[in-house]
């Protein structure tokens, strides 16, 4: 069976990117791949009897069980179904087990039970400190030795497409001394990747940063929406809380770490130079293009590479107290910015803290997109969407 593959499009046969879906004919959420325009229903292949594990998995409503199985089983799986699309000599692929990907309802793909933003953009971390700290010395001491992060919220991750609600919070009026409790008034999108965890690592023992990758699933494109006014009025002494634990958005598409493969680069040089646990060898970065759209215009552009700290430096630093880690879990890279004005990922730095433009206004659309490769070996994410809905009071309700 032949399947033409779009030109442009994210979901080439040298990606195939699970996630979650559900059509209206058969509601219940289930696995699928992305293959062009279409999704590949691993849950109806799996009828054939082409697969030799357990295929209930690709029956369930996130991919939690599947990618349990480990990467020996979900590579394999890959694989095959790449083979299968590539050569349909004994093929069981059959066009009852394609969808079309615009007809689905897209779902959450994991369910998430612990999530991790870092800060491990130097560009993003400088410019937020020359704005709030100090112009001369923006960076912490801290920063340049270990991935900084912050525990976040899971429960209020949401997958692309869903509204997001301008959040209420306590709020320091400029010249006030005593803050007042309302609707954010600068309200920000966050250009982020995050990756999957792919299997539990044991209480105590930490992840070295050599094993880090044989723990990441894959990668999905993060928005953490964030309310300005409200973390920085909450964020001093223990860091964010209420005014980014609202809402963030992921993308339904987890791309595989080995899609990536042929796109990896050396990162920036660290300076110092990190102590040993978090002493990587090899290019351990991805080139991957990022970009924002607001109201379909695109604002800004950047890239993966330009993160500081690495996705195994961060993994490797998560767990270096002997904290464990679980299938499903996010990690997120924090905002990625570039070294140019137009490379910047947030509003807060577009707009030099809302001095040359406005924050996110009620009816805003946020796109981020991200894609590596091109032609025939393009590997991209899809999208993440959400569109900012006005604020509901709380005296109303």
């Amino acid at each position: 069976m032949r399947i033409d593959i779009p030109a442009g499009s994210d979901f080439t046969f040298a990606n195939l990117p699970f996630g979650i879906f559900s059509t209206p004919g058969t509601s219940s959420p289930r696995a699928g791949m992305a293959v062009g325009d279409r999704i590949l229903d691993l849950a109806a292949l799996a009828t054939t009897g082409c697969f030799d594990f357990d295929v209930s998995v690709f029956s369930q409503p996130t991919l939690n069980a599947f990618i349990s199985l480990g990467k020996s089983v979900t590579v394999r799986a890959r694989s095959q179904v790449q083979g299968w699309l590539q050569d349909s000599t004994n093929s069981p692929l059959t066009p009852e087990h394609l969808v079309d990907r615009h007809t689905a309802t897209l779902h959450l793909p994991v369910q998430v039970g612990d999530y991790t933003d870092f800060y491990s953009s130097r560009e993003h971390a400088t410019n937020v400190g020359r704005m709030f700290r100090d112009p001369d010395n923006a960076l912490l001491p801290n920063w340049c030795h270990l991935p900084v992060g912050y525990h976040g919220r899971a429960s209020s991750i949401v997958v692309s497409g869903t509204p997001v609600r301008r959040p209420y919070g306590q709020i320091l009026p400029t010249g006030s001394d005593t803050p007042v409790y309302q609707p954010t008034n600068r309200l920000d999108f966050e250009l982020e990747m995050a990756f999957v965890i792919g299997k539990d690592s044991p209480k105590g023992v930490p992840i070295p940063i050599t094993e880090a990758e044989g723990y990441i699933f894959g990668l999905l494109l993060f928005n953490d929406w964030s309310a300005r006014d409200i973390q920085r009025w909450e964020y001093v002494p223990l860091g964010p809380f209420l005014g980014k634990s609202f809402a963030s958005s992921v993308s339904p598409w987890i791309v595989p770490l080995e899609a990536l493969e042929p796109f990896r680069v050396m990162g920036p040089e660290q300076d110092p130079p990190p102590l040993d646990y978090l002493r990587t060898r090899g290019p351990a970065h991805f080139d991957v293009g990022l970009s924002v759209e607001l109201n379909s215009e695109t604002i800004a552009r950047s890239n993966t590479k330009y993160l500081y700290w690495s996705m195994a430096q961060q993994l490797a630093h998560h767990t270096s107290n002997g904290c464990n880690v679980r299938v499903g879990d996010l990690m997120a890279s924090g905002t990625i910015s570039g070294p140019d004005a137009d490379s910047y990922g947030s509003l807060l730095e577009l707009t030099q803290n809302g001095t040359t433009g406005d924050f996110l206004q009620d009816g805003d659309t946020v796109t981020l997109r991200a894609y590596t490769g091109g032609g025939d070996q393009r590997v991209g994410f899809g999208e993440v969407t959400g569109c900012i809905q006005s604020a509901i009071n709380p005296d109303t309700l």
